[in-house]
């Protein structure tokens, strides 16, 4: 008789759980062999509905021993953290995988002790679990809010915090074989890319480390920012930088329909969710796994367009090369960055197209080193003999910078910004990012990116200041060719279609934007 849950018919189904019920031996093997028949007998208090075909995919990643890394974005109260949290770590020292250290991860230390004592009310309280699989002996040094011992097993249940050092921990011989992650950013410690660059840092360079050739590792949440640990993850998946799974289980799946039909049987009854949840933002997030930008966002990510190269035309070659950089003075901790943006500039008026270079400064710079970023950067986007335009911001010691880089043969022009903010600075152009006049590359281009579509959030906002002086100065130009800026270039010594040998260096690769 077949018992994968992903094909059984259901008459299987009814006359498995007649032998579940009546053959203890038979019961014992099959919930040793299958995740979702160890769940489906030993916890059916939480069985409230008829399980979902995501419930049996979910049940089949933690079986499949060749997936090392599996991430798990599902809508709220799918079932996720009682499948991932609570009953994978049993079964995976009770049935065939026999793990040895389950180590369990939340985001703070009560959410990590929250995991933990749930496993043990089960061990103490779950009469079938007992019966078939116990006794699960209880000793006072080794029971305790961190972790719990299976002297039958020779296994240790361990929890912790996000951020914790797991260097070296081990159960006897054995390091962690299974970790399972479960919600450890919230919308809070995501607002920051530094929070967000820590955990992701503390993840790839802790956690993961901290299992061996066999570790599986399980991460599941909602989403929470497009920029948070789980997105980061399933980027690197998507990209083929990370082997592993990524399933999203959204509430309704794009063709409308529930996944989960006998809990949700109708559009009535999810719009009776819907109207409890109230909050419609919560809503598309925690339900429908969607990042719904607010309401004072100025750019908005579905705006960002993308090229491989540059134009490859030889009618298409840029009249200018530009930059802008925005000065930070202080060199504490706290402080902004130093940044410096730049662009090459094709077309004119509707035609006008900015391709924004990858040749990005964000760094904390004294003035000496400031000189060189910035002459360093002019060589690099240099058209042929011509020098490109580098824009920096005036305010205070700032003016001593365009002096200098003068002296140096640079051709500079200081911009005045004062009597607008920055929010209304780059509000002026961000027309240009959406209709598709402003062009990222493909690589290099993140930061800018999480500063102009987290602007007002981000913790340091530097290189969207320096792009916004860049643009400023473009749009203002392109609409008066007296400023300066239109310098028609017939035939320059640099041909941007020899992108392998020129300052771009993005190699050859065929042109296309997306």
């Amino acid at each position: 008789m077949k018992s994968n849950p992903l094909k059984i018919t259901e008459k299987e189904f009814k006359e498995l759980e007649e032998l579940i019920e009546k053959d203890a031996q038979f019961r014992k093997q099959l919930a040793k062999e299958s995740h979702f028949w160890f769940f489906y007998t030993y916890f059916s208090h939480y069985i409230t509905y008829k399980p979902a075909h995501f419930h049996k995919e979910m049940f089949a990643l933690t079986e499949d021993d060749d997936v090392r890394l599996a991430v798990i974005v599902a809508f709220r109260g799918s079932g996720k953290s009682t499948i991932m949290s609570l009953s994978y770590p049993i079964w995976a020292i009770l049935g065939k995988q026999q793990r040895k250290y389950p180590l369990l991860v939340a985001q703070t230390q009560p959410q990590a002790r929250q995991l933990l004592g749930n496993i043990k009310s089960e061990f103490e309280n779950n009469k079938l679990l007992i019966s078939d699989f116990g006794p699960f002996e209880e000793f006072a040094d080794e029971w305790r809010s961190e972790t719990l011992v299976l002297p039958k097993y020779g296994a240790r249940i361990s929890a912790i915090s996000s951020g914790e050092n797991v260097r070296g921990i081990r159960h006897k011989q054995t390091r962690p074989d299974l970790i399972v992650c479960d919600d450890v950013e919230d919308s809070n410690s995501v607002r920051f890319r530094e929070n967000r660059d820590r955990t992701y840092n503390w993840f790839v360079g802790d956690i993961i480390p901290a299992g061996d050739l066999k570790t599986k590792i399980v991460v599941v949440g909602n989403l929470l920012h497009e920029d948070a640990l789980i997105n980061r993850l399933q980027s690197d998946i998507v990209n083929n930088e990370r082997t592993g799974e990524f399933k999203a289980y959204p509430l309704v799946d794009a063709g409308g329909k529930t996944l989960w039909p006998d809990k949700f049987q109708n559009k009535d009854a999810i719009e009776k969710e819907k109207a409890v949840v109230g909050e419609s933002a919560l809503w598309e997030r925690e339900y429908l796994l969607r990042i719904v930008p607010t309401a004072d966002v100025l750019v908005r990510r579905d705006w960002i367009r993308k090229y491989n190269s540059l134009p490859n035309k030889s009618e298409e070659l840029p009249h200018l090369a530009i930059a802008a950089v925005d000065l930070a003075i202080s060199q504490k901790d706290s402080a902004d960055f130093t940044a410096m943006v730049s662009a090459y500039i094709y077309g004119f008026g509707e035609d006008m197209r900015v391709y924004l270079l990858p040749h990005m400064v964000n760094k904390r710079l004294q003035f000496p080193d400031t000189c060189k970023e910035v002459q360093n950067l002019a060589k690099q986007i240099q058209i042929g003999s011509r020098r490109p335009l580098i824009l920096v911001e005036h305010a205070g010691y700032q003016e001593a910078l365009t002096h200098q880089l003068k002296l140096k043969g640079l051709r500079v022009e200081g911009r005045k910004v004062a009597g607008r903010d920055k929010r209304e600075r780059l509000s002026l152009v961000t027309d240009y990012i959406q209709s598709g006049k402003v062009l990222f590359p493909k690589r290099g281009a993140d930061l800018l990116i999480q500063q102009l579509t987290g602007f007002g959030i981000e913790r340091h906002d530097d290189l969207a200041d320096a792009f916004s002086i860049l643009m400023n100065k473009i749009i203002e130009s392109d609409s008066n060719s007296s400023g300066g800026l239109i310098i028609g270039l017939r035939n320059p010594i640099f041909n941007p279609r020899e992108l392998g040998e020129g300052p771009v260096g993005f190699g050859n690769i065929r042109d296309k934007v997306f």
